[in-house]
């Protein structure tokens, strides 16, 4: 009689693993649903924002590459990508954000916006023409040039996740 409950035991020990392999193939952590796709490509992002940021047009470009390959499995290519990301950098900017009682600004705010063009020539309806922006705040007593480093990647963050939520996340 044990070796009866053993053997059924066994058996769906075995079925609930397979049940479970086989799920996790549908589902990735990540959320991102490549379809057919598997090859992918982000060409250079021109800077044609106003104020021209020197490096701004290749570390956008780099932060996308990265997040695309981190977050799927799509290889990345030079040319004819089954997926195709590209654009223009459309603003660059710092304005004041807040007054002090002094009438001068208390808080500046950097704002960068990206236009990006996304082909999915696996899935046509899924392509679109957007502009993705995003901002970060420092006190006006903090020069641009301090702060320029983490507020790029702070933003290079949020922008290109966005992008990635719009192409391949469907939200």
């Amino acid at each position: 009689m044990k070796i009866v409950k053993l053997t059924h035991i066994r058996y769906v020990l075995v079925f609930l693993a397979l049940i479970t392999v086989q799920s996790c193939g549908v589902y990735n952590f990540t959320g991102g649903d490549v379809g057919s796709a598997q090859t992918f490509q982000v060409n250079s992002f021109r800077n044609e924002a106003p104020l021209i940021e020197p490096g701004l047009d290749r570390d956008f470009t780099l932060a996308l590459q990265d997040l695309v390959m981190n977050q799927t499995s799509l290889d990345l290519v030079p040319s004819n990508g089954d997926l195709v990301y590209e654009g223009e950098i459309t603003e660059y900017r710092v304005a004041p954000m807040t007054a002090t009682a002094e009438q001068t600004a208390a808080q500046n705010r950097l704002t960068i916006g990206v236009r990006v063009r996304f082909t999915n020539h696996t899935k046509e309806e899924d392509d679109f023409e957007r502009t993705f922006s995003f901002f970060y705040d420092f006190g006006a007593n903090e020069q641009l040039s301090t702060v320029k480093s983490a507020a790029h990647q702070e933003i290079f963050e949020r922008i290109t996740q966005d992008i990635f939520n719009a192409s391949l996340a469907n939200w």
